[in-house]
């Protein structure tokens, strides 16, 4: 029993040594993309690249912000999905709760209906909608300039059929653990249909509507393959890069890149202070229900949270020293770069005459 006891304690150091390696490396696969093109939006060069490294530079966030193109393209994608918000959100929550009414056998059947538009391709639901409107608008007699062929409208709803199938998934898991004795109890005590859903249903949902709308809308934002049909002579963010991927890019989108992620972290920030504070405010309410707190501490503002305060300092000057180190400089280093660029040139020539020189010479030799 000793030798076993001994031997597993000295596997034990090599088994953490495994599992911590293979978590970094996990980590490694996951975000060494997204790391080195961030570090490819700081660097000088006119193609995105880590090696060679030229200059420190944050001219391509200038670049970024001067792309009237992809300006446009991303202001259209959040207007797209914010839209597909306010359609996709409403549909799956009726969804879900019709899922719940329906009866027993009939359950798998509409569950299966509902949840087919994730299981058809992007292009046949951006195909099937330009058509469907076309043939509206047509009926109709409604031209061009109506929002019957405006893409923006068309790639809400072309979105929002696949979408709202996702944001349907999200309620059902937390309806599944929703006791219905509550709402039979308000009912009971005299609410109305309405007012039970609003007093009951809904504070229950508040979790389930807020994941569902952050789903829909980075779902609607990167797609691609049902937009690309439906988005008519408009652009979004994904068709733009697409165009730029297709005649060559700079660092521009590496830029991008480095911007979302650091509003996606900032909110996420900011969402993780929220939550804390939601859990203080329950324990608090909690301890009032025992007897062990008389009152409840007076709440700050969410801007004044010190754990929020100490984010968006050091997000703040994080962001505002590079752009100091980025800008400082850099006509010098640029002008250091492209000297030695030119010595590379001519020794490079220099070396390509030499051999032709000795190719040459070789056979007079012989």
């Amino acid at each position: 029993m000793t030798a076993l006891l001994q031997a597993a304690a000295a596997r034990a150091p090599a088994a953490r040594i495994g599992m911590a390696l293979f978590v970094a490396l996990f980590f490694a696969w996951l975000f060494g993309p997204l790391v080195l093109m961030g570090i490819t939006a700081f660097n000088s060069s006119a193609f995105p690249r880590v090696s060679p490294w030229e200059c420190f530079s944050v001219e391509w966030f200038e670049a970024l912000a001067g792309d009237k193109a992809l300006m446009e393209g991303l202001r259209n994608s959040v207007v797209i999905g914010l839209g597909v918000v306010a359609l996709a959100v409403p549909t799956g929550l009726a969804g879900a709760l019709m899922l719940m009414q329906v009866g027993e056998r009939a359950r798998p059947w509409y569950y299966s209906v509902v949840i087919s538009p994730i299981l058809i391709p992007g292009v046949v639901l951006g195909i099937s909608t330009l058509v469907f409107w076309d043939r509206i608008g047509a009926m109709f007699g409604a031209g061009h300039k109506t929002f019957f062929y405006d893409g923006v409208f068309l790639t809400v709803i072309g979105q929002a059929t696949f979408i709202s199938a996702y944001c349907m998934l999200v309620f059902i898991s937390r309806l599944q653990r929703f006791n219905p004795a509550l709402h039979e109890a308000a009912l009971d005590l005299g609410a109305t249909q309405l007012q039970a859903f609003r007093k009951v249903l809904l504070p229950f949902l508040k979790p389930a509507i807020a994941s569902a709308a952050v789903l829909a809308f980075l779902a609607s934002f990167e797609n691609y393959n049902t937009t690309v049909f439906t988005i008519a002579s408009e652009s979004t963010l994904t068709t733009v890069l697409a165009g730029k991927v297709r005649y060559g890019i700079n660092p521009s989108v590496s830029a991008l890149a480095v911007v979302i992620a650091a509003v996606t972290l900032l909110f996420a920030a900011v969402l993780e202070v929220a939550r804390r504070r939601r859990q203080r405010a329950a324990a608090e309410s909690e301890k009032i229900a025992r007897g062990l707190l008389r009152s409840r501490t007076r709440k700050k503002p969410l801007l004044l949270e010190p754990a929020l305060l100490m984010i968006v300092t050091v997000f703040v000057a994080g962001a505002g020293t590079a752009w100091f180190a980025g800008s400082i400089g850099l006509e010098e280093c640029k002008a250091a770069v492209l000297e030695e660029k030119r010595r590379d040139a001519e020794e490079r020539v220099r070396t390509f005459q030499q051999r032709q020189m000795f190719r040459r010479a070789a056979p007079q030799a012989n």
